[in-house]
């Protein structure tokens, strides 16, 4: 029987990933401005898994009060801990929390209990997810103000289904992504509405592996049990 791995660091060269920037970098830091501009009265923000650290001077610079919160010290978090295990934050002590393709890095029996933290210490969040498989794109831009039609194709095995106790996905880091059997969008809004009311859930045309949720906190929830 597989046991349960406990959240770890990414098993690559994370030196080096920390100092690579790529166009993506830019466009989430984009997307995670224009998405907390949605919640009212918002200005302490938490960034888990602040990566090479864009989005976090983008968010300062834009007047935030952010706090960032990794497992890894490479990234030179303000707190080093885990998403499943936050209880160094107080309820609400956030306006607004960002979990931006992090939780797809945990073994599956710790994804309830890091979606009750999450819920927990702010009043808001936005979670982006990796979207398995390959992506073809076609998109129509003629320059008419509004005007931005976009079809869009995954091509992967909807039939699989990821035990969520194996990282087997993107170079062994992933443990599940949607789209995939028991991760596709309906169970994923259904997981997370236990903890959140889903406000919106968008694909980013800009950056089509990524699924954007758009939540708001339900109160408290207890952590589920590992």
């Amino acid at each position: 029987m597989t046991s349960v791995p406990t959240p770890s660091v990414m098993p690559v060269d994370r030196e080096q990933w920390f100092r690579h920037l790529d166009l993506s970098n830019f466009v989430n830091a984009y997307y995670q401005f224009r998405d907390l501009a949605r919640f009212e009265r918002c200005r302490r923000v938490l960034i888990v898994g602040p990566g090479q650290g864009l989005q976090t001077e983008v968010l300062k610079w834009r007047g935030y009060d952010v706090t960032t919160l990794d497992i890894d010290g490479t990234f030179k978090p303000d707190v080093i801990g885990s998403v499943h295990d936050m209880q160094m934050f107080s309820d609400r002590q956030f306006d607004a929390v960002i979990a931006s393709h992090v939780l797809e890095h945990l073994a599956v029996p710790y994804l309830d209990r890091s979606l009750g933290e999450l819920s927990r210490v702010a009043a808001n969040a936005l979670i982006y997810l990796p979207v398995a498989g390959r992506h073809l794109q076609a998109r129509l831009q003629p320059g008419f103000k509004g005007i931005d039609v976009c079809l869009l194709v995954d091509a992967f095995n909807y039939l699989h289904r990821p035990n969520g106790l194996e990282a087997k996905y993107c170079g062994g880091q992933h443990f599940w992504e949607v789209g995939m059997r028991g991760f596709r969008v309906r169970d994923l809004k259904r997981r997370m509405s236990a903890y959140f009311e889903v406000l919106d859930v968008y694909r980013n045309r800009d950056w089509n592996p990524s699924l954007n949720f758009v939540l708001r906190s339900r109160g408290t929830s207890p952590a589920a049990s590992i």
